[in-house]
């Protein structure tokens, strides 16, 4: 009887390896040849599970967005209360989310000559802009958003810090902490609640 193989196993098994080939040596040492030999396979063989290298990072792009969606759940509350629960999902707080992290920036560093993973990251940036806006009108619904910034500006703003912190916990540790971007968060949220 012919021995049955897991695809699915062996897909999460190339990108267990391909995550830490990333954040041990960054993108550029998640070679095809690279993964193929740490995850213990022949080097064509893994064209059986992923078609090309772009795709295998997808496969940890996805992981990284599990990571940081598993602090969104639909119980964390509408308006003020889903906002702040959704920026601090977003923040890097921990080493499993500051990973993540480290694998976006593999992501994001290949979408720039890859159309279809740019296309990508665009609808997912879609989806949490969206997401940010409900919370927003929400707020405003209910009487704790009381600012008179545009909705978009403050889109615009929760985007730009929760990416920054990311980038900036990678980079510049000297000067970014947990804590600090935590209060950045709740001085964001403040605002919201002043006119």
């Amino acid at each position: 009887m012919p021995k049955l193989i897991d695809h699915d196993e062996r897909r999460e098994h190339i990108i267990d390896v391909t995550w830490a080939l990333i954040v041990e040596g960054g993108i550029e040492a998640a070679t095809m040849r690279e993964i193929a030999a740490k995850a213990g396979f022949a080097n064509g063989a893994l064209k059986h599970y992923f078609p090309s290298k772009a795709k295998i990072v997808e496969g940890t792009f996805d992981r990284a967005m599990r990571i940081v969606g598993s602090g969104v759940n639909t119980d964390q509350g509408r308006g003020l209360a889903g906002l702040r629960a959704l920026g601090l999902a977003a923040l890097p707080k921990d080493e499993a989310s500051i990973t993540a992290g480290r694998v976006l920036m593999a992501y994001w560093e290949m979408s720039l000559a890859n159309e279809e993973m740019r296309d990508r990251y665009e609808a997912f940036l879609s989806d949490w802009r969206a997401l940010i806006l409900r919370y927003l009108q929400e707020g405003r619904a209910d009487g704790d958003i009381v600012t008179s910034t545009p909705d978009e500006v403050l889109v615009d703003e929760l985007v730009l810090l929760t990416a920054g912190s990311n980038i900036m916990t990678l980079v510049g540790r000297k000067y970014t902490t947990a804590e600090l971007v935590e209060r950045h968060l709740e001085e964001y949220l403040g605002r919201l609640t002043r006119p």
